[in-house]
C-alpha cells in the first residue's frame, strides 16, 4: 500500500530494515499535534505494516535555551490535549522530563523503527544527529511543519522572497494536500510500559528548570483546539480584509497563528487549505505570509549557520552598518531600559509592553520595534543581541525561524539597500512620523498604556 505521506517529506537518518521490536516509536518534538501530522501518519502506517502498536514519546527538555514559564505553559496546554487525543486513538503517550534525545534512544531499544519530525534550529539538529548516530533501530525523519520541504524548495540560502517565491509556487500543487492519520490497528495502551509511564503535562512543569519570572500569557492559551478557534474567527471576520488591515497596529487584522505554528500545534497546510477554501480578496496576501515569508525564514536558518548573530546579514548590510557604527546617537538606551519600556517613544513603549504582557506583538510594530533598537543602541552588534534576547524571552513564538529572520530583516536581511543616512547607513529606516501618518496610533497606545 503506498504511503499517504509524500516521499519528498521523508529522510532516512539511519538506514536498515525494520527489526524485531515491541512497537514503532514516534518521537514527537516539533509537530505537537495529532491532526495533519505527516510524521504521525507515517509512523502509524509503518506500525500497521509491521503488525505492531505505536508509541508516541515527547521529551520535555529541562534546559532548552531561553525557556520561560510562558513558553512551557503554552506548550504544556497543547501536550495535555495531545495526550487525550492519542489515548482516544489507542496510542500510548510517554511524556518525560528528560533529555529528549537520550529518552528517545532508550525507548528505541525496544522499537522496530524510530520516526521523528523535523525542526530547523541548532537544538533540533543536535537531537536528530544524536538519534541517527546512537539509536539502535532504523531512524526516519518526516517533515511536516512547512508547506514545501526546505531542501526541496531550494538547495541554497535565498536572497529574498522574490527569489524563493517562484520555487515554492511551482511545488505547491504537489505538497499542499491533506495527510490523513487514522488510528493504528494495534493499540499500545495494553503494553507493559510501566517504566515509560509519563506524567500529566501540567505537573511535569515543576520538574523543569526554567525562567519563572516571565508569567504565562493572560490572553493566549496553547493547543490545537485553541488554534482552530482563533483561526475560524479569523476566516469569518478578518481574512477578507487582511491585505488592508494586517499592518494597522490599532486594529486586529492578523491571524494570530504564529505561536501555534511555532509549537507545531497547527499545520501550515491546514491553514493554507482552509484559507483557499474560504477564498476572498485577502487570501493571496495571507498565503504569501504563511507560506512564502515563513518558509523564507526556514530557508534562512537552515542554510545560514550564523542565523542568530549579525554575521548572518548580507555583506552590504554588514559593511554599511560598520561604516556608521560611530555615528552620534540622539538617544542611547541600555538593554535593561529597553526591557522596561523606558524610552522617550510612546509607540515603541506600547509595543514592548504588549510583548511583555501578552507574549505577542503586532506585526508592523515588531518591525518598528527592531529598527528602533538598532537606532538607540551603542552599536549594531549590541542592538542585534538585545533584539534577539527580548524577542526570545517574551514572545511565545520566540526562538523560531520567523523570529530570527524578523530581527535580521530589521538590520537588512532579505531587503535591499536604501538611501544612506546616519546610524542605519543603507539599511531601511522607520520613524514615528510614519506610524502617525499611516495609522491611528493613539488607539494602539490606549491598549497598552504605561
Amino acid at each position: 500500500m503506498p504511503s499517504r505521506v509524500d516521499p519528498g517529506r521523508i529522510r532516512i537518518l539511519r538506514a536498515g530494515p525494520p527489526r524485531a521490536g515491541r512497537y514503532v516509536l514516534y518521537w514527537m518534538q516539533s509537530s505537537q499535534r495529532t491532526e495533519e501530522n505527516p510524521a504521525l501518519a507515517y509512523a502509524t502506517e509503518r506500525a500497521d505494516r509491521a503488525g505492531l502498536p505505536l508509541v508516541v514519546y515527547f521529551g520535555l527538555d529541562r534546559r532548552y535555551p531561553e525557556s520561560t514559564l510562558r513558553h512551557f505553559r503554552f506548550m504544556a496546554e497543547g501536550l495535555s490535549e495531545i495526550a487525550r487525543s492519542l489515548e482516544a486513538m489507542g496510542i500510548f503517550f510517554a511524556l518525560l522530563a528528560k533529555s529528549p534525545q537520550e529518552g528517545a534512544c532508550r525507548l528505541a531499544k525496544d522499537a522496530s523503527l524510530l520516526v521523528l519530525d523535523r525542526g530547523y534550529l541548532r537544538p533540533h539538529l543536535v537531537m536528530e544527529k544524536y538519534a541517527g548516530e546512537n539509536c539502535p533501530c532504523p531512524v526516519v525523519q518526516v517533515e511536516g511543519n512547512v508547506a514545501v520541504p526546505v531542501d526541496t524548495a531550494s538547495p541554497k540560502e535565498e536572497y529574498s522572497a522574490a527569489t524563493l517565491r517562484p520555487k515554492i509556487e511551482r511545488l505547491l500543487d504537489r505538497f499542499l494536500h491533506r495527510t490523513v492519520t487514522v488510528a493504528p490497528r494495534h493499540s499500545s495502551l495494553s503494553l507493559d510500559l510501566a517504566t515509560l509511564a509519563g506524567e500529566p503535562a501540567g505537573t511535569i512543569l515543576s520538574q523543569v528548570e526554567m525562567d519563572r519570572s516571565v508569567p504565562a500569557s493572560p490572553v493566549l492559551k496553547g493547543g490545537s483546539a485553541e488554534a482552530d478557534r482563533w483561526f475560524s474567527d479569523f476566516l469569518n471576520q478578518r481574512l477578507d480584509t487582511f491585505a488592508e488591515t494586517r499592518n494597522d497596529p490599532g486594529g486586529d487584522g492578523g491571524s494570530g497563528m504564529s505561536p501555534y505554528l511555532h509549537f507545531g500545534q497547527v499545520s501550515p497546510v491546514t491553514l493554507a487549505l482552509r484559507a483557499r477554501e474560504h477564498g476572498g480578496p485577502g487570501m493571496s496576501a495571507f498565503l504569501e505570509e504563511l507560506i512564502v515569508r515563513r518558509e523564507l525564514a526556514v530557508n534562512f536558518v537552515h542554510y545560514n549557520p550564523h542565523y542568530d548573530t549579525i554575521a548572518s546579514l548580507p555583506a552590504w548590510a554588514q559593511n554599511t552598518l560598520a561604516r556608521h557604527q560611530g555615528d552620534q546617537r540622539e538617544y542611547v538606551y541600555s538593554p535593561a531600559e529597553l526591557e522596561k519600556a523606558a524610552t522617550h517613544d510612546p509607540y515603541w513603549n506600547a509595543a514592548q509592553r504588549e510583548m511583555v504582557t501578552t507574549g505577542h506583538m503586532q506585526g508592523y510594530m515588531r518591525m518598528y520595534w527592531g529598527k528602533k533598537i538598532l537606532e538607540w543602541s551603542p552599536s549594531p552588534q549590541e542592538a542585534y543581541a538585545t533584539a534577539l534576547a527580548l524577542n526570545n524571552r517574551y514572545e511565545i513564538d520566540g526562538r523560531d525561524p520567523n523570529g530570527y529572520a524578523g530581527v535580521a530583516w530589521c538590520f537588512g536581511k532579505h531587503d535591499r539597500p536604501w538611501k544612506e543616512r546616519e546610524i542605519f547607513g543603507m539599511v531601511r529606516y522607520m520613524n514615528a512620523a510614519g506610524l502617525k501618518r499611516k495609522f491611528a496610533m493613539d488607539r494602539y497606545i490606549s491598549r497598552f498604556p504605561g
